[in-house]
């Protein structure tokens, strides 16, 4: 069975015998598992492994798992630190910082290979203007060139761990101010400047061989009036012709407020999907999943297909057995190094 083009989210700590049955509809092609998911690393493992059986090829497990705010399991996990101070060292000495990047970007990827998850939607890629509600330390810097740089380095370790890199959130959401969360958002800037700054790291992780990228939910009016993860103009014609990028494109949640100028949960994911989006995500709107396998084409993107199966998480080391690795130490050095300071998380 092919992997369908939605991605959606789950109830609990276990599935339920209609979630099961929900997962084996072919418009299903992935699960993101958040907080609520999580009791511990056993329970996390049992659950993938539940949800790897359901299908073949099996449905893609994803996580938002970047560090800082960002880090949806806890107890049994290495607590990362906000990606933000691997910018700030990099200042200091930029050799340094790309060398703990590749380290953190290891252990991020490796203890959630350790209980079978696939890909964590990571690293983010907008700029850290000081402004924004929601991107604030996500971003590794203001600089986009020292992001790329950062970045490069952070998927590497990825990679090593057996991991596909997702870029987000194209074409950049470190501007605009307000939380698409919450609200419809708005960067009123022209395209040149866009362009020139926000998309400067997009562009080169893209030449890096960026596996994926995560489209904004963000409106830029003065380019197009749709947020861009539901515009053709962005994902095609920009990302796919003016940057070549040939990987997947996600969708964000199609529940955030963000989204809402697209229409209904239907609408959204059908505008999305229109853009040119392989697979788009429902998060927490769990009660709205029926309506979309009901009112979504069921008929596969044999593209898309081919892109999604890279995806796919490779290897994996027991969790039991990662501190045995050589590079265990060294990575767990790097977490001290770029230290943890508090902030609210977001769940």
């Amino acid at each position: 069975m092919a992997l369908g083009p939605l991605m959606v989210g789950v109830a609990g700590w276990a599935l339920s015998a209609e979630e099961r049955e929900m997962l084996r509809h072919p418009l299903i092609g992935g699960v993101i598992l958040f907080t609520r998911n999580y009791a511990d690393t056993e329970q996390l493992q049992s659950l993938v492994e539940d949800i790897h059986k359901l299908r073949e090829p099996p449905l893609l497990v994803a996580v938002d798992h970047e560090g800082g705010r960002v880090q949806r399991f806890r107890p049994g996990f290495i607590e990362l630190p906000p990606v933000r101070q691997l910018g700030r060292l990099y200042d200091k000495d930029a050799k340094r910082a790309k060398h703990l990047a590749q380290l953190l970007g290891w252990l991020m990827a490796a203890e959630l290979r350790a209980a079978g998850v696939d890909l964590s939607f990571a690293p983010v890629l907008d700029l850290d203007r000081g402004n924004s509600e929601v991107i604030g330390n996500r971003a590794f810097h203001s600089d986009g060139e020292v992001i790329a740089d950062l970045a490069h380095a952070y998927m590497i370790g990825m990679d090593m761990a057996g991991m596909m890199a997702t870029g987000k959130h194209f074409p950049g959401h470190g501007t605009a101010t307000a939380d698409s969360h919450h609200v419809v958002v708005s960067d009123p800037r022209p395209y040149e400047d866009i362009a020139a700054e926000d998309m400067l790291p997009f562009e080169r992780m893209v030449n890096y061989g960026l596996a994926a990228i995560m489209a904004a939910h963000v409106v830029y009016p003065r380019v197009d009036p749709r947020p861009a993860g539901f515009s053709r103009f962005w994902m095609q014609d920009v990302l796919r012709k003016r940057l070549r990028f040939q990987g997947v494109i996600f969708s964000d949640d199609l529940g955030m407020s963000g989204a809402a100028a697209a229409g209904d949960i239907l609408d959204r994911a059908r505008a999305a999907l229109d853009a040119g989006c392989d697979m788009v995500l429902v998060c927490n709107e769990l009660a709205a999943v029926p309506l979309l396998l009901d009112g979504l084409d069921a008929s596969a993107n044999p593209v898309s297909q081919l892109r999604l199966a890279r995806m796919h998480g490779r290897g994996r080391v027991a969790h039991n057995k990662l501190r045995l690795e050589p590079i265990w130490q060294e990575a767990i050095q790097a977490v001290a190094e770029c230290g943890r300071p508090d902030e609210p998380r977001l769940v």
